[in-house]
């Protein structure tokens, strides 16, 4: 648990909004076993992507887990491809928050010089 309590407190830092460190700071004083089920693993990249419920913590899908995996999809873009002009297509649909994810997505890869196709 002192793993967990370790990674979640990283997310009351300055990098995170005010709602998520609020929420993680409730989760801290009150409900320790919701915080565990939110930061005991990282969310994995499968072959249907990434999926799991989204909210707060590394175990779930938000704007901070996404965006670390797009980093490290870039990364090993330009590691793989380093002399190809690197291009992604990114869609979203009518689900709950798909819109602001891809748009997050798209800003990653867009500040690595990945050009995005966003629909």
């Amino acid at each position: 648990m002192n793993d967990i309590l370790t990674t979640a407190k990283s997310w009351l830092s300055d990098f995170f909004d005010p709602a998520v460190k609020k929420e993680i700071q409730h989760l801290i004083d009150n409900d320790p076993e919701e915080l565990k089920d939110r930061f005991y693993k990282n969310m994995e990249f499968g072959t249907g992507g990434m999926r799991g419920i989204m909210g707060v913590g590394t175990n779930r899908i938000n704007k901070y887990t996404l965006g670390k995996s797009t980093q490290g999809l870039s990364n090993y873009l330009h590691k793989v491809y380093p002399e190809t002009p690197l291009k992604v297509v990114i869609a979203y649909d009518c689900r709950h928050n798909s819109d602001t994810l891809a748009r997050t997505v798209a800003e990653v890869f867009s500040a690595n010089n990945i050009k995005v196709y966003l629909f």
